[in-house]
């Protein structure tokens, strides 16, 4: 079998790539919704992998790995991986969790990441129980939440003096905001995130997106004020989210003063930008993306690496999409003990229902989704339907 063509379309947003073989067999991938400016790199790719054996996932991944790097640019080197496993699960009439060495659960867990848009409110202590309320409501009956809080929010922005810095607007980077955080706006945040775990009570976990932007101190002094509250985790405070590097040793300065689990790591790309941050006990949750680290065989090498060290995970994937969310059920099924859930991609239009077929509507029920034992990564587009939402520059996506 040999790869013939890559081909990458925008729909709403959302680059989704469609590798075809002479066999006849595609696979399909997504990369989140954010990142429409990914495409060409995603095309600069292809004649690296076309006339490759697609089910020899290592072998073509060894050809283009070098070309991706820290969030977002190994978005598409990780999204042709999945894409791949895709491939390899159809031609092999297996599900992709077969191929990742077999799953250990038969439903995998899912947590639920909250948006100001969602119900057009602001930052405050009432705020968030409107937030905790609505997250309570959802019919998929999630048991585990995360609120955007401080730099990882318009927090920063909406909440006078909350820190000691510029308040910049039309910055040319996704958080450029960083400073020492006011005694107001650290009683603020503290109240906020209370107001939100003491509405869930103690049956719903909570975990707080926080950053990245904070001064280190900062970081200790949050996560020190919130212990009594048992949050899941505090993530992205000194780095996080578009970071190009780790800071893992001044993670480990405030992961090992307080009790309050601290997370990073979504922007991380490879397995050997984790080593330092595990091997250090820098913190006590890794959330890698497999659309950002370099695909579902990485996830997998990190997450086992984490647990011989005792430290959780807890997969990013806030905008990964339908197909996306495939891949993270059929990854996330092989992974050890450690796992605490992973990120339910909630940021795509109901539609993708319609010009998808391999979930018949919303799979969550009782925070859970049952692993799917379809070929590769189960869900597949329906040329048909979706054709009505591509663009005139992508009319050739299905041909």
């Amino acid at each position: 079998m040999k790869i013939t063509d890559l081909k990458c379309a925008v729909i709403a947003d959302s680059p989704v790539i469609r590798i075809t073989t002479d066999e006849g067999i595609t696979g399909w991938s997504q990369i989140e919704t954010p990142k429409p400016y990914v495409k060409p790199q995603v095309l600069d790719l292809r004649d690296w992998i076309v006339g490759q054996d697609p089910r020899d996932v290592e072998r073509v991944m060894r050809r283009i790995r070098v070309r991706g790097g820290f969030k977002p640019f190994g978005s598409a080197v990780s999204a042709i991986e999945h894409a791949l496993w895709d491939i390899a699960g159809k031609a092999a009439g297996v599900p992709a969790y077969r191929l990742l060495g077999g799953k250990v659960r038969d439903k995998v867990r899912t947590y639920r990441t909250l948006y100001q848009r969602e119900l057009g409110v602001g930052h405050s202590p009432e705020d968030y129980v409107k937030w905790a309320e609505y997250g309570r409501a959802l019919p998929e009956g999630f048991t585990m939440f995360k609120l955007p809080t401080s730099f990882h929010s318009s927090m920063v922005r909406d909440v006078p003096n909350f820190f000691y810095g510029d308040v910049q607007e039309n910055a040319p980077f996704p958080y450029p905001h960083k400073g020492v955080i006011t005694e107001d706006g650290m009683k603020f945040l503290v109240d906020c995130v209370t107001a939100a775990k003491e509405t869930l009570g103690s049956s719903i976990g909570l975990a707080v997106d926080a950053g990245p932007g904070y001064m280190p101190l900062d970081a200790l002094k949050f996560a020190r004020a919130v212990e009594h509250l048992n949050l899941l985790w505090i993530e992205d405070t000194v780095t996080g989210d578009y970071s190009p590097y780790v800071n893992h040793d001044v993670y480990r300065d405030v992961t090992h003063a307080t009790t309050t689990p601290i997370h990073c790591g979504e922007q991380i790309y490879l397995r050997q930008n984790y080593k330092h941050l595990i091997e250090s006990h820098a913190v006590n949750v890794i959330g890698p993306d497999p659309c950002d680290v370099g695909g579902l065989a990485e996830i997998k090498w990190v997450a086992e690496h984490a647990d011989l060290h005792g430290i959780a995970v807890a997969p990013h994937g806030t905008a990964n999409g339908i197909l996306g969310l495939a891949a993270l059920v059929q990854v996330c099924a092989t992974l050890p003990d450690n796992l605490i859930a992973f990120e339910y991609p909630a940021r795509f239009d109901p539609f993708w229902y319609d010009i998808t077929e391999g979930f018949d509507g919303v799979p969550v029920n009782g925070g859970l989704i049952e692993v799917s034992d379809r070929p590769g990564l189960g869900v597949n587009l329906i040329p048909k339907e979706a054709r009505k939402y591509l663009t005139d520059g992508d009319s050739d996506f299905f041909d």
